[in-house]
């Protein structure tokens, strides 16, 4: 009698040591709304952009992809120092934050992605002094992107996946190849610099001590609204980016140039870690935007050269 009387409580303690653990798991959600301060979009950016280098970041770029929208990029010296850490797992990725502005239903919001989010998908660790020098510099009223968030151990590189045969972290593409690293870089800016595959050129970030520059790069028109593929960031964000707090933050998409080659992350992945509660099918199901991997991928080949 006494035996199963010791698994009765033994079950029971590790059903509630679950239930504990489940509860302090930490939850992230993907992006975090900031404060907006009073003013049109240009003087909002302009406060943004202050904010910012106020606060420890260095701007990097700034782009619109759309009427009503502006996405600002930064550095930050715990952000460099983590992505170039990482660089061998292509935590380089990262290497930027985004910040954006947009306008909604006649206000502007002004939101970012989240550094903890981001950095557990990435590989980064948990960078808390971007995520408290963004919270001095714009505020953090509420963290949005998924209803019931993720738990950060499920966002870990090859953990994190939408669902079955859908890619992983570590499942980069090589977009293009090269004799070198100088050609790889110059055949980048020369095809940004003439807006191949209806691309604009956002940032670039060189990685200190190596072979890796990291390019932000938007698709503002891509193969022409309403024309082909949805791989126009408008687009996109039609679709899947609909909620009441915006994450145009998403935006711009990376083509990281590391030694002789051109790499991405594949647009399943991409966009399912930023929006992780998108349906598959609906009107702002992933099924509405099934052409939009291969068109992002096709503007980044041809920014890419191939």
């Amino acid at each position: 009698m006494k035996r199963p009387l010791v698994y009765f409580i033994f079950a029971l303690f590790f059903y509630m040591f679950s239930i504990l653990a489940t509860a302090h798991a930490a939850v992230l959600k993907p992006f975090i709304l900031g404060n907006t301060p009073a003013g049109g979009m240009a003087a909002v950016v302009s406060l943004v952009e202050s904010a910012l280098a106020a606060h420890n970041f260095t701007l990097v770029g700034r782009y619109s992809p759309f009427v009503g929208a502006t996405v600002i990029c930064a550095s930050h010296a715990e952000l460099t120092a983590v992505a170039t850490a990482a660089a061998d797992r292509n935590g380089a990725f990262g290497i930027a934050q985004r910040v954006s502005v947009t306008e909604v239903n006649g206000q502007l919001q002004v939101a970012y992605m989240n550094p903890a989010y981001l950095a557990a998908a990435y590989g980064l660790g948990k960078l808390p002094a971007v995520s408290i020098d963004l919270a001095a510099a714009l505020g953090a009223v509420a963290e949005f992107g998924s209803k019931g968030g993720v738990e950060e151990a499920k966002l870990a590189p090859g953990k994190y996946h939408y669902a079955p045969f859908m890619p992983y972290f570590k499942d980069v593409m090589e977009v293009n190849s090269y004799p070198d690293h100088k050609t790889a870089v110059e055949t980048v800016e020369k095809n940004l610099a003439a807006k191949i595959g209806g691309t604009e050129k956002v940032y670039r970030i060189d990685v200190p001590d190596q072979e890796i520059a990291v390019f932000g790069i938007g698709i503002p028109v891509g193969d022409g609204p309403d024309a082909g593929a949805k791989d126009t960031d408008k687009e996109v964000l039609d679709i899947i980016d609909y909620q009441e707090y915006r994450a145009t933050a998403y935006l711009p998409y990376e083509l990281m140039v590391t030694g002789n080659r051109a790499i991405a992350l594949p647009g399943r992945f991409r966009i399912a870690v930023h929006f992780p509660d998108t349906s598959m099918a609906g009107e702002h199901g992933f099924t509405k935007i099934m052409s939009s991997p291969g068109g992002i991928l096709k503007a980044l080949e041809a920014v890419a050269g191939k």
